[in-house]
């Protein structure tokens, strides 16, 4: 079976938002330490393997905003494609108190390889989707656990995150915290700034305008909660973008 890094849903819709999925599925191929990285099947259905919920959500959000959504097909175990490559975290060996056996002392063939095969090709699908339409404009739809180990609960429902352009971020964060109903973190939970991800490198660096979304992972578990939060965003998404004139 032949496998393939990134697919891209809707490649011919002709709309300016391009939606990205970093960390759509939590598959493994069979190049990376045999199939199986050595975690039990219940971790690699937690957070730690993908973002669960992501993968609807962004799909269900493109169609509504008329873009494509560009999803990756491998775990973030295997690699993550939100980290530069000389990202020291880019092939986890330790997430969330679960060690990754797959990934111990991984050379530095193996980890070219899932460069090679994984994380680069879905960064070369970015560019072409971005480079294929005038003035695109990129979202990237991640989730969160509602509770790190050891940690307290998070409360925010969804999470507006940014770097150094917050030109779409700024009047997002104020349209989501006008919502009565909604606990919005402004960079939680966590920030914006990771050097060389994926927004830093399709987004800030080619001076798109861009917005990383993060939603609890408790909200999206069903497709009709999946659809429910896109419908809700794809409207203050497109008014927000609007209103901010870029």
């Amino acid at each position: 079976m032949t496998f393939h890094p990134v697919v891209m849903d809707g490649e011919t819709r002709e709309g300016r938002w391009l939606v990205l999925c970093d960390h759509a599925s939590n598959f493994v191929p069979d190049f990376a330490n045999g199939g199986c990285l050595g975690v039990a099947p219940e971790d690699m259905a937690r957070h730690i393997a993908y973002d669960p919920g992501a993968e609807g959500v962004s799909r269900a959000l493109a169609a509504m905003l008329n873009g494509p959504a560009v999803l990756s097909r491998f775990s973030r175990l295997v690699i993550d494609p939100n980290r530069g490559e000389d990202d020291p975290t880019l092939i986890m060996q330790l997430y969330d108190g679960t060690i990754i056996p797959g990934n111990r002392g991984i050379s530095e063939i193996d980890a070219g390889e899932r460069l090679r095969r994984c994380h680069r090709p879905y960064h070369e699908a970015i560019s072409r989707a971005a480079d294929a339409r005038p003035a695109p404009v990129l979202v990237s739809v991640h989730s969160f656990t509602p509770q790190l180990r050891g940690r307290p609960p998070r409360p925010w429902q969804i999470g507006v995150l940014y770097s150094t352009d917050t030109r779409l971020a700024h009047p997002l964060l104020r349209r989501l915290r006008a919502e009565p109903d909604l606990s919005v973190g402004d960079n939680q939970p966590y920030t914006g700034h990771l050097p060389g991800d994926t927004i830093a490198r399709h987004g800030i660096g080619k001076g798109r305008p861009n917005v990383l979304i993060e939603l609890r992972n408790d909200l999206i578990a069903t497709e009709a909660q999946q659809k429910a939060w896109a419908a809700r965003l794809a409207p203050i998404l497109a008014e927000t973008l609007a209103e901010a004139e870029l």
